[in-house]
């Protein structure tokens, strides 16, 4: 280990960016994978990172939200409440996964966490983009 590494592992500061990056909210898609091929219907569990959390729409709480899924398209625009569509699919109740119908072929999913009043967090909080094939 280099000199400088180790003081500053040995000063504890080598854990301060751990705790930095653990601090940072991040939305993610536990279930299908990136890359998966399914079938339908399609089981669609979610994560948040702590300490975040998950509060139903209508609920203001610091470091909260609840999630958007957004099926086949890009992100909406971040300035404005998540639309409310088939493509963008509301979870206001707090749910933490869901099942969907979805026709044979190619299908993007990604995860947008809204506030208590379905806006995008500031700064957004929102998963990567995973393709899946269903069957």
């Amino acid at each position: 280990m280099k000199p400088l590494i180790r003081t500053l592992v040995g000063l504890g500061l080598g854990s301060l960016s751990l705790l930095a990056v653990a601090a940072t909210p991040l939305a993610y898609i536990v279930l299908p994978a990136n890359g998966a091929v399914v079938k339908s219907p399609v089981t669609v569990v979610f994560g948040l990172r702590k300490p975040w959390g998950v509060a139903p729409a209508g609920v203001a709480m610091e470091k909260t939200g609840h999630h958007h899924l957004l099926v086949d398209v890009p992100l909406p625009d971040l300035s404005k409440p998540v639309p409310n569509d088939a493509q963008h699919l509301h979870f206001g109740a707090g749910q933490t996964e869901t099942t969907l119908e979805l026709a044979p072929g190619k299908h993007t999913l990604q995860l947008l966490l809204g506030d208590y009043v379905h806006l995008p967090q500031q700064p957004p909080v929102f998963s990567e983009v995973i393709t899946i094939t269903v069957e």
